[in-house]
């Protein structure tokens, strides 16, 4: 059975007191929650701050983005190699705001996302659609142009060690989320995908729902058979509300054991 992974994704949110009490916090209680995997997505200035205070803890430490390149001339940019230095597991590639705000293009992301597995750290690759492109009936077609430009690139054997995160770009930052229903139907729309070429890896593949959410609603994403955890933005921050939505992953996990 795929373990459930819930993943703070902090932003550039956060001062040092402010991260210091929240990853004291969190490792005080993800104890209580054996069977899910907890990663946190820190700005970059508090990575090796982070990667300290986590020592000794169950959970796992990720970065917002990096730059396709081992090294060069590129101000301000973060390579996979400094990554690993600092004890990343996991990168951040293709979010949507990222992909909206900072114009990265498909080809870009994907260069990203081979750069992340040849360094040896796990991509979480976001898909998702716009509100306009939902009204248009358009999401499984976004979603999969979104893939087969990552596949064609690094080819389908790169998504066995991999998560995929699908964030309904309307759900994210405006209090919207996409009902269970809608969640678990492009869920099972990408496993589908994957099925048609590898059912074995489709089964294997994590995918987590990315877009408000909370407490209160991640019991019922939660339930759903095709979601395996969540990519969490302004609750990752506080770490009563995380560690809830880590409790809601751990009750669903129990029951389905």
């Amino acid at each position: 059975m795929r373990k459930k992974i819930i993943a703070g994704n902090w932003k550039m949110h956060g001062n040092r007191a402010e991260v210091r009490t929240l990853i004291t916090e969190l490792k005080q209680g993800v104890t209580a929650f054996p069977k899910i995997e907890m990663i946190v997505f820190p700005s970059f200035v508090f990575l090796a701050e982070v990667q300290a205070l986590l020592q000794n803890s169950a959970i796992f430490l990720g970065a917002q983005n990096i730059y396709p390149a081992k090294s060069g001339a590129f101000t301000g940019e973060i390579s996979t190699e400094m990554l690993v230095e600092t004890g990343c597991k996991y990168v951040l590639v293709g979010h949507s705001e990222r992909r909206s705000i900072l114009r990265e293009p498909l080809d870009f992301i994907a260069k990203k996302f081979k750069a992340v597995l040849q360094a040896g750290m796990c991509p979480v690759l976001c898909v998702g659609e716009t509100q306009e492109e939902r009204e248009k009936n358009m999401t499984e077609k976004v979603i999969d142009h979104q893939l087969q430009t990552v596949m064609d690139f690094c080819g389908l054997d790169a998504f066995r060690e991999v998560i995929i995160a699908y964030e309904p770009v309307w759900a994210i930052g405006t209090g919207l989320t996409a009902t269970p229903e809608q969640a678990q139907q492009v869920h099972q729309f990408i496993r589908t995908l994957f099925a048609k070429q590898d059912v074995e890896l489709a089964q294997n593949l994590s995918l987590l729902y990315g877009g408000s959410v909370k407490a209160d609603n991640a019991a019922s994403l939660f339930a759903m058979p095709d979601v395996d955890g969540a990519l969490v933005g302004g609750a990752s921050l506080i770490a009563k509300d995380f560690l809830a939505i880590a409790k809601a992953a751990e009750q669903v996990s129990s029951v389905l054991c």
